[in-house]
């Protein structure tokens, strides 16, 4: 690892910043990243998908292509690994990172390891560090650690959250295409078709949409969890001062030649013969010796010359002044008073050696609390319940009648329609037969909405085909109108809700003026 090639600035970041510089990373290099993440994925997906289609069991292959992330998470780390450094590598090299970084620690990933909610940071160290058993579970642990774990694990949680929204995206996109009026019979489709029965091209589709957007999200969570990896190694490690003191020794590198060419400049100097004028003296050792006697003898005497040549040591006045201030400066010695609280009590030893003990017992405290209350409300329920359960006991053994069966009988309807429509539904309604009198005002606008229309109807043709075929009817009050009939009459069919009087009335009083049944 060449940290003097490092293309990134390394400085100690909070854990969020950290994986922001991972996205945007992952942007940088995002061609390398996507080019190979689907040459990889893009076959396996239709391999494993088209052999599930033969095998009636599509659901199996979206799983087995969620649970083989870790073989395609190793694309994004190997391109954001080497253009760390200074080395970008080729879709073709990006391929072979599997081969590159080696199939064991794969095994684990895709095993025993793949629950794992920090793998976004552990599967750095296991690939390019080479650690392995004891020394690669410590690697781990001072990596990942107490302070990483959390992060980590909230990266995870964040980056599944995404894909399930994009997913569930996807889907619901497709009612924006729905008109309003349609906008409940497509909900109803929609879900018999995803979760009653569902063939085998909508699993399929459901397959595709989440493969999209797992390789959307999945690149980006690898390269946060590589830049939290290498924000941990900085602090751990203290990468930015060792790239500091590299830099520095640089510097000082290219320095030496010309301070060598200076000490030898000096040298030369101090060397060269002086040259002395006529009145000058000659400079004899007897006048040398003289000269430094006399210098030595008017120097001042320090502290330490004075107490090994004198009896005791004499003491500057000035000198212990400024050694006072020095001590009394607060930045030296800095002092100051607090004022808390102390118990009376202490805590003995065990509750001292464990200082999150109190906090451990109020959460245990409110688990328990919890725990009785469940147990309370259950045997509530249970002595609520128990005579509906267990009626044939607290009858004396006697078997409870079964209920009759319910009678289901079609709305008896006359062969042709009635002259006039309005006044035979309304009769239908005060004889209290209310389906039928909405049954009898369904089909009497469906027969006005085709002539007007000049539409043909299959027989059983539902409510959605005729309001489709209601849209060729020249007038708009007449289609608000036939629209109106249909959802009351849907409304008592299937949700078995019925109007009131004065609804009845004011839908037979439109329906009957605008498709001529008044009298």
């Amino acid at each position: 690892m060449r940290l003097d090639r490092i293309q990134v600035e390394l400085r100690p970041r909070s854990p969020w910043e950290a994986m922001e510089l991972g996205l945007a990373m992952v942007r940088r290099y995002a061609r390398t990243i996507w080019l190979a993440w689907f040459a990889l994925s893009l076959p396996l997906f239709a391999i494993l998908n088209a052999a599930a289609w033969m095998l009636d069991a599509l659901p199996w292959a979206g799983i087995a292509m969620w649970w083989l992330k870790p073989l395609f998470d190793r694309l994004p780390l190997f391109v954001l690994s080497r253009a760390v450094f200074g080395g970008a590598p080729t879709v073709r090299e990006t391929l072979s990172a599997p081969r590159v970084f080696g199939w064991g620690g794969l095994l684990r990933d895709l095993t025993w390891g793949r629950p794992s909610l920090t793998r976004s940071v552990a599967m750095p160290v296991t690939l390019l560090e080479g650690a392995k058993g004891e020394q690669l579970r410590e690697r781990r642990k001072a990596i990942v650690g107490a302070r990483g774990s959390g992060a980590a694990m909230g990266l995870t949680f964040l980056c599944m959250t995404f894909e399930g929204i994009l997913a569930l995206s996807c889907v619901t996109a497709v009612f924006l295409f729905v008109p309003m009026e349609y906008l409940s019979e497509s909900a109803l489709a929609v879900w018999s078709l995803l979760f009653e029965s569902p063939p085998k091209w909508a699993w399929l589709a459901w397959n595709a949409i989440v493969w999209s957007a797992m390789s959307f999200v999945e690149p980006f969570y690898m390269g946060a969890g590589f830049a939290f990896y290498l924000n941990r190694r900085t602090h751990l490690e203290a990468w930015d001062l060792e790239l500091a003191f590299r830099r520095l020794a640089t510097r000082l590198r290219a320095a030496v030649p010309l301070g060598v060419a200076l000490c030898i400049g000096l040298a030369a100097g101090a060397w060269m013969p002086a040259h002395a004028t006529p009145s000058e003296a000659p400079i004899t050792a007897e006048r040398a010796a003289a000269a430094a006697a006399a210098a030595a003898a008017k120097a001042p005497r320090r502290p330490l010359e004075q107490a090994i040549d004198g009896p005791a040591f004499v003491e500057d006045a000035r000198f212990a002044g400024a050694v006072g201030d020095a001590y009394r400066d607060p930045l030296l010695n800095p002092k100051r008073k607090q004022s808390f609280w102390e118990l009376r009590w202490k805590p003995d030893a065990k509750r001292s050696a464990n200082p999150g003990s109190g906090v451990g017992e109020v959460f245990a405290l409110l688990f328990k609390a919890a725990m009785w209350l469940a147990a309370i409300g259950a045997a509530v329920l249970i002595l609520w319940q128990i005579k509906r359960w267990w009626g044939p006991m607290w009858q004396g053994g006697k078997a409870v009648p079964e209920p009759s069966p319910i009678a289901e009988a079609a709305v008896p309807m006359p062969e042709t329609l009635p002259a006039d429509v309005a006044s035979a539904a309304r009769k239908l309604w005060m004889q209290g037969q209310a389906r039928a009198a909405l049954a009898l005002l369904y089909r009497g606008s469906v027969q006005k909405m085709v002539e007007r229309a000049n539409a043909a109807l299959a027989p059983g043709a539902t409510e959605a085909e005729c309001l489709r075929a209601s849209r060729r009817m020249p007038s708009a009050e007449d289609r608000e109108a036939f629209a109106q009939v249909v959802r009351v009459w849907q409304h008592a069919a299937y949700a078995q809700r019925l109007p009131d009087n004065d609804a009845f009335e004011s839908l037979l009083q439109r329906a009957a003026s605008r498709f001529g049944w008044a009298a």
